[in-house]
């Protein structure tokens, strides 16, 4: 029997070192599914409940594992379906490959069931790289630049290929007119330095400075020795934008945390008094929590060039890999002989470090959720994975987790879609199913989907060497995170019917799918939960009663911030005086002297 597109596609995939797609079935794809079983699911398939999980699951595998993540899904709904995921992989720079079917080529333009323009449908998403195989000689060529593209663009592709197409049998392309073939599948790498010239002219810029700051991206992933070095060097602090929280330790005394709405006093003192940025692999959008106009002096590195000055007036650009751009900088540094400006940040970082563990300890009802992470990141093994899902939980993973060892995490950094923590968290482990996996997870997103995917845990734990995955889910039954910028933003009260989640026993339901559960409604309970979760030899649900009125306070709370939140309390704020007394007994935290 011929070897049909289909089952040419599967064998181009696993010549690129694909292991799993994560998909949905669907009668789009069906000619894809049959030759998976065909091919005695090699790749793996791996069942989600829902196209947009299974995008999640690919861009969790892309960002943990470093290469592309691969979906599929049917025409139609299926398609549709995957677009929130396939958005959180282009905002965040992430490498994708998104496999689609299509009705049969001869209903296209009939107004055929579940037939919808793919090609208008992912145009956007997909921009880097877009194409619909019509013909069997197109395959090769389609999925090769659509893996090419995706790594070196780090950015979602589309391939969309109709019903019919996949069950043709496969032929070549030959070397003739208006065939395109293509080569065998590689690693694509390339290593970027900037110039002499202008590595020189940015030496000189960091030369002159006398209070140095670096902010750190995903982009300087690679480059942590060289940001260390370079750190040394000049006496610099080192703050982290939030997708790249994992770049540094953060028991180096001189990185200040996070940086932002999300971040730590420290990182927003380092920017108020530096003299001196450069900017490493990042384009943090906020750009109030940079050095005010002016005031610094600015150069920035990063791969990609339509990203440098967009954020701050930077006086030199470099285009070039981090790591490389930064070896070659480091040996036209002079090493600043005053320490005083290092030793002001150290202080910043240490009060700070005390300043967050008070608060963590601050009573709340029934559990502080500063006090979850604190807890966890007393305990946390130094290989773990962490995902965070977007929400007011997202606030205590940037300012409280104290990442460290090999320790890696992630979120939906520029979307900042809910429900990708749970299908982050698989992805992490079909990457790395040696390394034990926490998800932090509001219940908001819990009830989104968060639910439905603790049923692929299930079903999947059996893979995974090491079967270690924590779902921490912070139960406050509040759409918290919205709840809080309605007061500090909006100045309205907390509107209940909008804001009110039900009542959901998550540890049961949890239980309900053979999974190990522990509620916890103590903060003294908590360090005993954690040592269970993390030493156990299976998936855990951890279901934690957190009180929703322990504000995130920013670094710097502005006086709009105040004024705005004072009028949703006075405006009838159904908690309003819990509001207050938590927002003051937390906030008096960082006016506690420092131990010793």
């Amino acid at each position: 029997m011929a070897e049909t597109v289909a089952a040419r596609l599967l064998e181009r995939l696993r010549e690129w070192g694909v292991g799993q797609v994560f998909g949905y079935p669907g009668d789009g794809i069906n000619g894809i599914v049959a030759a998976f079983e065909a091919a005695d699911d090699e790749p793996r398939f791996v069942q989600s409940r829902h196209e947009e999980m299974a995008a999640f699951e690919a861009v969790g595998y892309a960002k943990f594992s470093g290469r592309p993540g691969v979906c599929v899904a049917t025409s139609g709904p299926g398609a549709i379906h995957l677009l929130n995921g396939l958005y959180d992989a282009k905002l965040d720079h992430v490498p994708v490959v998104a496999i689609v079917g299509q009705t049969a080529r001869a209903a296209m333009g009939g107004h055929y069931q579940q037939e919808v323009d793919l090609q208008t449908l992912f145009k956007d998403v997909a921009s880097e790289y877009l194409t619909e195989v019509n013909v069997p000689e197109q395959l090769p060529n389609a999925i090769d630049r659509a893996f090419r593209t995706a790594a070196t663009r780090r950015a979602p592709t589309a391939i969309i290929i109709p019903a019919d197409v996949q069950e043709l049998a496969y032929i070549a392309p030959e070397h003739v007119f208006r065939q395109v073939p293509s080569g065998p599948p590689d690693a694509p790498s390339s290593v970027v330095v900037p110039a002499r010239e202008q590595l020189e002219a940015a030496a000189a810029v960091v030369n002159a400075g006398e209070r140095v700051a670096v902010l750190v991206g995903q982009g300087a992933r690679g480059a942590a020795g060289e940001v260390m070095q370079l750190a040394e060097a000049t006496g610099a602090g080192v703050a982290k934008a939030l997708l790249g929280k994992d770049v540094l330790s953060d028991d180096l005394p001189y990185v200040t945390g996070s940086i932002g709405l999300l971040g730590t006093r420290a990182s927003y003192e380092l920017m108020r008094d530096c003299d001196t940025l450069l900017i490493v692999g990042s384009s943090f959008p906020y750009s109030q929590f940079l050095p005010a106009f002016g005031q610094a002096r600015a150069v920035q590195i990063d791969l990609d060039g339509s990203v440098l000055g967009m954020r701050y007036p930077t006086e030199v650009n470099l285009v070039g890999d981090s790591g490389a751009t930064l070896r070659a900088l480091l040996p036209l540094l002079r090493p600043a002989p005053d320490r005083s400006w290092r030793s002001r940040v150290e202080a910043s970082v240490a009060d700070w470090w005390e300043t967050a563990e008070r608060q963590a300890m601050v009573d709340a009802r029934p559990v502080n959720p500063m006090r979850v992470v604190h807890e966890l990141s007393l305990r946390i093994p130094d290989d773990a994975i962490v995902t965070a899902d977007s929400g007011s939980s997202t606030f205590w993973y940037a300012r409280l987790l104290r990442m460290r060892g090999a320790m890696r995490g992630s979120l939906s950094g520029t979307l900042a879609t809910m429900g990708a923590g749970v299908p982050y968290a698989i992805g992490a482990k079909f990457a790395h199913p040696d390394r034990p996996v926490v998800a932090l997870v509001g219940d908001g997103a819990m009830q989104m989907n968060g639910l439905a995917e603790l049923i692929t845990v299930a079903r999947y734990q059996d893979r995974w060497y090491d079967r270690r995955l924590v779902v921490c889910v912070f139960h406050n039954n509040d759409l918290n995170q919205v709840t809080w910028e309605l007061r500090a933003l909006g100045g309205a009260p907390k509107f209940e019917e909008s804001q009110t989640l039900p009542d959901v026993d998550y540890a049961a339901l949890a239980r309900g799918l053979g999974l190990d559960a522990i509620a916890v409604d103590d903060p003294d309970q908590l360090g005993d939960a954690w040592d269970r979760a993390l030493t156990a030899d299976g998936p855990v649900l951890l279901d934690v009663r957190c009180d929703p009125e322990v504000p995130p306070i920013p670094p710097h709370v502005t006086f709009e911030q105040l004024k705005e939140t004072t009028e949703a309390l006075l405006k009838g704020d159904p908690n309003a005086w819990r509001v207050l007394v938590q927002g003051v007994k937390t906030k008096a935290q960082e006016f506690v002297p420092r131990r010793g």
